[in-house]
C-alpha cells in the first residue's frame, strides 16, 4: 500500500456530490466492523452490517503496516459491497483512535495494537473510493449522536475493547487539530512497573485495566489467586467449571445475576474509571456521563450501579449520593452509536461543503 505524503483531503462542495441521497457509513472498531446507510433527511440508519475487523485481534502476529493494509482494504471492500460497487455520495468512518483534523490516524491500539507510522486514512479512502469521506474518531461520531438528546455539556464514556472518551460542548466535541483529548483510556492510573499491560503497548493504562478486555484479564488473575472462590462462584457455574471457558458474556452474566466474586473483580476495576471521571468532573464541571460500549451495557444497570457506588466512595467534591447517581446514565443498548453519529456529522457538514473533523 502507498501512503501519500499529506494527510488532507480538498473541500468537496455538497454540490460536487448527488443532490439528494444517502450516506454510507462506518464504524471500525476493535471486534467488529460495521457498516450501514444513513439517510440526512430521515436521520433513519438501515442495512446494517457486521463483520469481524482485519486486525490485531484476528492477525495478532502482524506487524502494524500489514494489519494498516488489511484495515484500508477491508474498509474499502465493505463500501463497494455495500453500494454494489456504485460511487457513494459521501463516506463517514468512525473509528477507533485519534484522528487529527486532517483525517490521520494517529494510532489505533484496539485496531493494529502497537503504534505504527501515522495512517492518512481519510485521504487513501477517498482516492480509493472515488467519493468524498470524513474520518473520525469513534466517539467523536458517537458524541454526535447523543449531542441530539443531551442538553450541554456532557462526557460519553465507552467501555468496551477500550476505554475513551470525548466532551461536547459549544455545539462540537473538544479537540485540538492533532486529534489530543478524549482518550482517558490511556491515563496512567497504575504506575507500579508490573502494572497491566495495555493493548497500546504501555503499562497501567485505565483501558487495560478496566475495559472489557481489563476486566476479563483481571478476572483471570483472580480466578488464579482464588481457585476455591472461583469454584463455588456463579462464574464457574456459567464457564461450566473451567477458568480457560471464561469470558466477557460470562462475567457480564454472573454480575447482573449478583455474583459477589465477578462483581468484586469488576469493583475493582471501576474504581480507576471513578477516579478518572471525579478528575474531569472537578476540573472542568461536567455534570453528565454517559457510559456506552459493548461490554458496559452487557453488564448493563448493575455496571451504572456499581460505578456510582464508587463514585460515592471516592468522593465527588461538592455533591451529595443523589446529585452522584445523577451524574451517570447509561447509553442506548445498541452498538449503532457511531454509524448514526458519523451520520449526523455528515449531515451538519455538508452544509457549505464536507470536510475532514478530528
Amino acid at each position: 500500500m502507498t501512503v501519500p505524503g499529506s494527510d488532507r483531503l480538498t473541500p468537496v462542495r455538497a454540490a460536487d456530490a448527488p443532490a439528494d441521497g444517502a450516506f454510507t457509513v462506518l464504524d471500525v472498531g476493535g471486534t467488529t466492523l460495521r457498516t450501514g446507510t444513513y439517510d440526512p433527511v430521515t436521520a433513519v440508519l438501515s442495512g446494517v452490517r457486521r463483520v469481524p475487523v482485519e486486525g490485531v485481534a484476528r492477525h495478532p502476529g502482524d506487524p502494524v503496516a500489514v494489519l494498516q493494509e488489511r484495515v484500508v482494504d477491508q474498509i474499502v471492500h465493505e463500501v463497494a459491497r455495500h453500494t454494489d460497487g456504485a460511487a457513494p455520495r459521501a463516506v463517514g468512518v468512525a473509528f477507533a483512535g485519534p484522528i487529527s483534523a486532517g483525517g490521520l490516524v494517529l494510532a489505533a491500539p484496539t485496531v493494529w495494537g502497537r503504534r505504527g507510522a501515522p495512517l492518512p486514512l481519510g485521504q487513501l479512502l477517498s482516492r480509493r473510493i472515488g467519493a468524498p469521506v470524513v474520518v473520525v474518531n469513534d466517539l467523536t461520531a458517537a458524541a454526535w449522536r447523543y449531542a441530539a438528546t443531551e442538553a450541554e455539556p456532557f462526557c460519553l464514556l465507552t467501555v468496551s475493547s477500550g476505554i475513551g472518551n470525548k466532551v461536547f460542548r459549544g455545539g462540537d466535541v473538544l479537540l485540538d487539530a492533532d486529534g489530543h483529548g478524549g482518550e482517558l483510556g490511556h491515563w496512567v492510573c497504575d504506575p507500579s512497573p508490573d502494572a497491566p499491560l495495555c493493548d497500546c503497548g504501555g503499562r497501567g493504562h485505565l483501558g487495560g485495566i478496566a475495559s472489557g478486555r481489563g476486566v476479563l484479564a483481571a478476572a483471570r488473575r483472580a480466578v488464579a489467586a482464588d481457585p476455591a472462590g472461583f469454584a463455588r462462584s456463579r462464574l464457574a457455574e456459567l464457564c461450566g467449571g473451567r477458568a480457560d471457558a471464561l469470558d466477557n458474556p460470562a462475567i457480564a452474566a454472573a454480575v447482573r445475576e449478583g455474583d459477589p466474586f465477578a462483581t468484586g473483580v469488576l469493583r475493582g476495576t471501576l474504581t480507576y474509571l471513578a477516579q478518572a471521571i471525579g478528575a474531569v468532573f472537578t476540573s472542568i464541571g461536567i455534570c453528565r456521563y454517559v457510559i456506552m460500549g459493548g461490554f458496559a451495557l452487557a453488564v448493563g444497570e448493575r455496571y451504572r450501579e456499581l460505578l456510582v457506588g464508587e463514585l460515592v466512595r471516592l468522593g465527588c467534591f461538592g455533591l451529595d449520593a443523589d446529585a452522584v447517581d445523577a451524574l451517570v446514565s447509561l447509553g442506548r443498548p445498541d452498538d449503532d452509536h457511531g454509524l448514526i453519529g458519523v451520520g449526523r456529522l455528515l449531515a451538519d457538514r455538508t452544509g457549505p461543503h464536507l470536510r475532514q473533523e478530528a
